[in-house]
């Protein structure tokens, strides 16, 4: 516990440096980028109009930078991660707004063939079931990230795709509040998102990801598009043997590895007889504290992860986040 003590107040110490260096030269710095940006955008097709008028409003967000560094992902442990966002609490939210929109919801899930169960799920760990949406400016938090080193092309990409969805009246700009990283909705759908999945489902001519209709059917035609198969299995918590190759084990939610068939995977699983895993189901083994908790055992927590699973991971590049929303998903189907 020291050690992970020490090892906390050494990053936030590196933070705090960063951060007073980015507060101290970011404004002169970012106004310098956004010159640049907006010529960027303007001759990507987007009419100046649009690109003066929003990029005048977007400033530098320093607390943005800090919930970038600071993102639960990367600190909790998977108990611990997993237990705040699959409460009995969460349950008895995510049934009310079932009970409230059964039918619409029930509509959904039967036309694009994704389970109820996993959409509450989404929202309830993304929004906390439309409760917590983000109130900051997405332009300018879009904009602070991609003025930001770490990932700086993937979020100018995002803030792009905005800015010609304003141009092309598919979004208001007046809503344009959302989460730090630039996600907006119930479901938390980033601009590249929304392009390629979002549904105006009621037929309002407006696409609204604040309310069901719309925010259930976008995130069931995004699962539906990346291949989610309803029924299937997502994931099962197991125990390794020691004598497992390090090769099968995958601590990084980039880039799965040595996916293997169950009959062949079984050998080095301790518990599998109490699983019911049919054998020519593909898998691959994740241990998802080894990279992030200090002293975190190689072989423990440990799971076996299925293709589902993996679409998950579409939606939120994080081992703990995806074993988040499955398990949220099966307590849902044993209270519906």
């Amino acid at each position: 516990m020291i050690v992970i003590q020490m090892f906390n107040l050494f990053l936030n110490l590196i933070f705090l440096f960063f951060l007073t260096f980015n507060q101290a030269f970011g404004d002169s710095g970012f106004n310098e980028w956004k010159i640049k940006f907006k010529t960027r955008a303007i001759n990507s097709g987007i009419s100046e109009k649009v690109v003066n008028e929003i990029m005048a409003e977007a400033i530098f967000l320093p607390k943005v930078i800090e919930y970038d560094r600071f993102q639960p992902e990367f600190y909790e442990d998977t108990f611990t991660y997993i237990k705040k966002r699959s409460s009995k609490n969460k349950v008895r939210e995510g049934l009310k707004i079932y009970k409230k929109n059964k039918n619409i919801i029930e509509i959904v899930e039967k036309e694009f063939q994704v389970e109820k169960e996993l959409l509450l799920a989404l929202m309830g760990i993304e929004t906390n079931f439309g409760k917590y949406l983000g109130k900051m400016d997405i332009v300018s938090s879009l904009a602070t990230l991609s003025y930001d080193k770490r990932r700086s092309e993937f979020f100018s990409k995002e803030l792009l795709i905005l800015l010609k969805l304003v141009d092309n009246n598919i979004i208001d700009r007046k809503i344009l509040y959302g989460s730090w990283a630039g996600a907006f909705g119930n479901f938390q759908f980033m601009p590249r998102t929304i392009r390629n999945y979002a549904i105006d489902y009621n037929n309002n001519k407006t696409i609204e990801l604040k309310n069901i209709e719309d925010s259930f059917a976008s995130a069931a035609n995004y699962l539906k598009t990346i291949g989610w198969k309803k029924n299937q299995p997502c994931f099962f918590k197991i125990e390794l043997k020691d004598n497992i190759p390090k090769k099968y084990l995958n601590s990084s939610a980039r880039n799965i590895k040595n996916k293997r068939k169950i009959s062949f995977l079984k050998r080095y699983i301790k518990n599998f007889s109490d699983l019911n895993i049919k054998d020519n189901l593909s898998a691959a083994i994740i241990i998802p504290d080894k990279d992030i908790i200090p002293g975190a055992e190689t072989l423990s927590p440990a799971y076996i992860i299925f293709d589902n699973y993996e679409k998950i991971l579409n939606w939120n590049r994080s081992l703990r986040f995806s074993l988040a929303v499955c398990t949220l998903k099966e307590r849902f189907e044993n209270e519906i």
